[in-house]
């Protein structure tokens, strides 16, 4: 679906971005990773035409952004990182507006708004005016005007910026909604938004990709094994057996134990937690979480984006 070849921008004599090459395939959700100044940006502005590369193509579903920027525009849902708002209208009027920008026919329209209102739950606020609304809410109408269109890929830059933890989850569950019907790819400094809704991830480094892959995938270029969190109802001491006879688990940590339940950090990698989940289940425990460490992922990125990686 998104083929970026040799992609480079120049901002006088500084690369922004240099040479990106990389694909996303139908139906994908991908994460886009990298410090402030990296180049994401940059690269989602060329991906939504809206900037020109200095060189390099850029095609998504089969168009040249280069060569048909407008009628890739009708296939491209873009969130920028500042939602583009008009305060002074209402939030049904704006998606209106929006959508017969990307050729909607104003017969559909309305039923385009309601559809779109319907799935990012902003019926409430159809009324409203965008310069009334809180935050949460305009970052939900940002990503409304990127979907109302019906669109095949979605750019979604930081769509979770500045919002509260409870907004967070909301819109992390939008995402994963997204994931049957869109082909996305979302920019985020929230690793746990990134890795609960991103099928695998592109890192970006000083304008050029440094790494792409599942977790997985980079935690084994890295040779790390990562930390699996484990949750259970039951004895410490059989929760931790359990986990010690998963073959490739390393190490066994008991972080703390309550009366009824105990969380152990197994250092394993992230694709063992199917294995664990089948071992701490056939000991007779019940099992109440099995998690990523967030250390890990934290760990991972900065390694990857501060180039400390060998």
């Amino acid at each position: 679906m998104i083929q970026v070849d040799g992609l480079t921008k120049y901002y006088g004599a500084r690369a922004a971005i240099h040479d990106l090459s990389f694909r996303i395939s139908t139906g994908e959700v991908v994460g886009f990773l990298g410090l402030n100044g990296a180049g994401k940006t940059t690269t989602l502005k060329i991906l939504a035409a809206v900037l020109l590369p200095s060189s390099g193509s850029v095609r998504i579903d089969g168009l040249d952004v280069a060569r048909a920027p407008l009628s890739l525009k009708q296939r491209i849902g873009y969130l920028p990182e500042q939602p583009p708002l008009y305060d002074e209208m209402t939030v049904g009027e704006y998606l209106r507006f929006v959508a017969e920008l990307h050729g909607v026919p104003a017969a559909r329209a309305p039923s385009a708004v309601e559809a779109v209102e319907e799935r990012t739950d902003l019926r409430e606020v159809h009324r409203e005016l965008l310069g009334a609304l809180s935050h949460g809410f305009r970052q939900r109408v940002g990503v409304a005007q990127a979907l109302v269109h019906g669109p095949s890929v979605l750019l979604l830059d930081e769509p979770s910026k500045g919002l509260d933890p409870a907004q967070i989850i909301e819109m992390r569950s939008l995402l994963r909604s997204l994931r049957t019907t869109h082909t996305v790819l979302v920019s985020s400094h929230i690793l746990p938004e990134i890795a609960q809704t991103c099928d695998r991830l592109l890192v970006i480094r000083d304008g050029e990709l440094v790494a792409q892959g599942t977790e997985h995938e980079l935690e084994q270029r890295l040779g790390g094994s990562g930390t699996v969190v484990v949750q259970v109802r039951g004895p410490a001491p059989a929760a931790e057996n359990a986990l010690r006879s998963v073959p490739g688990v390393s190490g066994v940590t008991v972080a703390s134990a309550e009366e009824d339940r105990v969380e152990l950090h197994a250092d394993a990698p992230e694709g063992l937690r199917p294995a664990i989940a089948r071992a701490v289940v056939a000991a007779g425990l019940d099992l109440v979480r099995l998690d990523v460490g967030q250390d890990r992922l934290e760990s991972l990125f900065l390694r990857l984006t501060r180039g400390t990686e060998t």
